[in-house]
């Protein structure tokens, strides 16, 4: 059985969080999803869902097998187990960088899963759309993946 493990804050849950969790479950038969807790603020934003909230959106979501928090992804990948990491173009500060280093060394595949353009959260966020929209639906777009970083 391939796990994969995907990793992100989901806050605002929309269809580009879906398109990355269905493109991620396409590369094996388990989902583990990993909700960033962003104690640190690494985002520079406040979120509307506490972490345990994000996590029980995500776990929502028919392709996802196991949700779990996590503080750092170079600890996370270390701490559960895997086959492939698969990860937006943006994920690619310092922690990242090591989680790739770590995946690498110890023969995990990686792969870049393209951003829904014309989506994020923060554009959600910023343009006040979430507050007349407490549920945003989600639609299937399709993509393709590219490999390694």
């Amino acid at each position: 059985m391939k796990k994969v493990l995907t990793v992100g804050v989901f806050d605002l849950l929309h269809y580009g969080h879906h398109n990355c969790i269905s493109c991620a479950a396409s590369l094996g038969d388990y989902l583990l999803v990993g909700v960033h807790t962003d104690d640190g603020s690494t985002k520079g934003c406040s979120f509307l869902d506490s972490p345990g909230q994000r996590a029980q959106n995500v776990g929502g979501h028919p392709q996802v097998d196991e949700v779990v928090l996590y503080d750092r992804v170079d600890l996370l990948v270390q701490q559960v187990e895997f086959d492939i990491f698969a990860c937006g173009p943006d994920q690619n500060h310092q922690f990242f960088q090591e989680a790739f280093r770590w995946c690498r060394q110890n023969g995990k595949k990686i792969v870049i899963i393209p951003r829904t353009e014309g989506i994020s959260s923060s554009m959600l966020r910023h343009s006040g759309i979430h507050q007349n929209h407490p549920m945003l639906e989600f639609e299937l777009i399709e993509s393709s993946h590219t490999s390694e970083p």
